[in-house]
């Protein structure tokens, strides 16, 4: 289907459904929906080893393959997703306070739905099922646009959550997936104010700019981390090295990886060897600054551009700093707002690092890796919003509601 006024309209028409819906009904169709994941693994694995044969042709570098890649256990993963979101409560209807106004107004609010949610993201074909599961556990209606990349894994995916919805007694039309992967329909897309209710880019900084500067339709940012771990002068080294070796290798594709480090001038002739020891062992080349270069001949120079970059690749940037402020000027200067961390011993630069870093997530002494829906308990997420309306950082059920305010009276006139 490629028809999108049809596909808005179809839309509209489910959120109002959705939103009538109890908590019992939306919960056993995620049941429903996690299950068919599991009972048609094959078919979805078939699906994504096509977009895989494709990638590989196209010359893809291989981090963003491993984004693209399913897996039985990424299946699983999944599907247990949903299954979380059913255990979690359900934020639609909540009253969240009233108060009586001196003329015997009972004056309050309560959560609702967004409405219709239009997802345009690239590669990452669980996305697909984790967008879905969030949605509709919301009331709102979701149209997903993803990349050409994922196409035949997406089609498969949304095939088989559409049927679970059947199965369950509810609209299929809770999701769309627009499978139509053309420039001019994503154009279209960012034009259908009259159906989308807010817009959310998942990708790379290129999709996100494209997004926010020609959509109609409100858009919450996502995504784009150029992630930093700034070493302090009082760091274990032996943490600081575990950490950074995980935020940057455990996977290279992700937007909480760590892209760029700042390291204690006071630290950096002991600290940068065993550092670029452990990333080599990894095939981590470091672009470093002039003096990080001098203290080990592994370093690559490097240019401005490289401490503002996102990599997702076996890539990092490094520079040496000789204060806790130079450091925080450095990360506010060139990060996406996204996750940054700070590894030391000294509570105050700790607090401070934490108060005067602007990142959705900032961490003291850990990786920047658990900027994730599911490790913060919101069973899984919508993307991490690097923006400051609205929502920021990991984005649950709440992120995916809006307030009414409800007035009751008894014949009060103005």
């Amino acid at each position: 289907m490629t028809d999108l006024n049809q596909i808005g309209l179809n839309a509209k028409k489910a959120s109002v459904l959705l939103n009538r819906m109890m908590q019992e009904k939306k919960n056993n169709a995620l049941r429903l929906c996690a299950e068919a994941l599991l009972e048609n693994a094959n078919d979805i694995l078939s699906a994504n080893a096509v977009d895989l044969a494709i990638a590989e042709k196209n010359g893809m570098k291989s981090s963003l393959i491993d984004r693209l890649r399913l897996t039985k256990e990424r299946l699983e993963g999944m599907a247990e997703g949903l299954k979380e979101i059913i255990a979690l409560p359900d934020p639609i209807g909540e009253v969240l306070s009233i108060k009586i106004r001196p003329n015997g107004l009972n004056i309050g609010q309560k959560v609702v739905p967004l409405g219709v949610v239009g997802i345009i993201y690239e590669s990452r074909p669980n996305v697909t099922a984790d967008a879905f599961g969030l949605c509709f556990k919301t009331g709102n209606a979701v149209i997903l646009r993803g990349g050409s990349d994922a196409i035949h894994s997406n089609k498969a995916i949304v095939k088989v959550i559409r049927e679970g919805l059947t199965k369950a007694g509810c609209t299929p039309d809770a999701i769309q997936l627009i499978e139509d992967t053309s420039r001019e329909k994503v154009v279209e897309l960012m034009r259908m104010n009259r159906y989308i209710d807010v817009l959310i880019p998942r990708g790379g900084a290129g999709l996100i700019r494209t997004v926010v500067e020609n959509s109609t339709i409100p858009v919450i940012e996502t995504g784009t981390g150029n992630c930093h771990i700034y070493v302090d002068e009082s760091a274990d080294f032996a943490m600081a090295l575990d950490i950074i070796d995980n935020a940057k290798t455990q996977r290279l594709g992700v937007c909480n990886a760590c892209e760029s480090l700042v390291i204690h001038k006071k630290i950096s002739q002991e600290f940068i060897p065993q550092l670029v020891q452990r990333l080599s062992s990894k095939d981590i080349e470091i672009r470093a600054d002039e003096e990080a270069c001098s203290i080990s001949s592994q370093c690559v120079p490097a240019t401005e551009e490289d401490y503002g970059t996102e990599y997702l690749d076996r890539i990092i940037s490094l520079k040496i700093v000789e204060s806790i402020d130079e450091a925080i000027d450095h990360i506010n200067y060139y990060n996406t707002k996204h996750s940054d961390a700070i590894i030391t011993k000294d509570y105050s630069k700790a607090m401070k690092f934490l108060n005067e870093v602007d990142a959705a997530a900032v961490y003291v002494n850990a990786s920047t890796r658990f900027t994730d829906g599911n490790e913060f308990g919101f069973g899984a997420e919508i993307g991490i919003s690097t923006q400051k309306l609205h929502a920021r950082g990991p984005m649950g059920l709440k992120a995916l509601t809006t307030t009414k305010y409800i007035i009751m009276g008894d014949g009060q006139i103005r």
